[in-house]
């Protein structure tokens, strides 16, 4: 397969020289350039576009928030992860809202960063779980889903609730508390690529898409609980 072009957006230089050192040389990715600002990545990545951007959510002028959101309503295509710290949950979230697939902490190894931008690339989302009960209430706003004699005298029939196997809920739960798929698979003793197979068929159970989408319909239907 080609390799996964990559562009890195950054605006403090020691920090964008040790990213940059640590994919330079992955044999699966192309760096195709770097900006220390979210108007010179913009204007950069209409020359060479890429297939993934690694994004610092407190960049200068332009946020990486509005970085992921300009880039996305000009190239949908291209996937966004956001590089953030501990302490900006409320702002990760809303680079989510912005069309970003999810997020890396500063400091996470070049296996965590390689494998991120390959889950991103192939339509996967990279969430940590402390995310997990906000992004419910940003995909299910209303809240829970009524009881069942609550349904009953408003004459609505009770949601019918997926049955997941035994496998299939061990690897949410897993995804659930922020592992990849690589590091669910080391878990349960069977590979990457199985635990991508179950999560195909958990996203049709669940009538999802991402990773996102299953970890929070996976808490609202009480299947899993973090």
């Amino acid at each position: 397969m080609d390799p996964i072009k990559l562009f890195v957006v950054e605006d403090q230089a020691k920090i964008l020289k040790n990213q940059l050192k640590l994919l330079e040389g992955v044999a699966d990715l192309e760096i195709l350039g770097s900006a220390m600002s979210g108007e010179d990545a913009l204007e950069a990545m209409e020359r060479s576009l890429p297939d993934v951007v690694l994004c610092d959510l407190g960049l200068p002028r332009m946020s990486g928030i509005e970085v992921t959101r300009n880039l996305k309503a000009r190239h949908p295509g291209v996937e966004v992860l956001i590089f953030t710290i501990f302490d900006e949950e409320d702002k990760v979230l809303d680079a989510i809202r912005a069309g970003a697939a999810g997020y890396l902490l500063k400091g996470a190894t070049a296996e965590k960063i390689v494998e991120a931008i390959k889950d991103v690339r192939g339509g996967g989302t990279v969430i940590q779980p402390s995310l997990a009960r906000r992004l419910l209430r940003h995909f299910n706003p209303e809240g829970p889903p009524k009881a069942v004699g609550a349904s009953a005298a408003t004459n609505e029939r009770p949601e019918e609730v997926p049955s997941l196997t035994q496998r299939e809920s061990e690897i949410l739960e897993l995804i659930a508390k922020g592992l990849s798929n690589t590091e669910a698979g080391r878990v349960l003793g069977i590979s990457a690529g199985t635990i991508r197979t179950h999560l195909e068929h958990i996203y049709e159970k669940l009538d999802v898409t991402n990773r996102v989408e299953a970890v929070t319909e996976g808490i609202r239907k009480g299947l899993i609980d973090v």
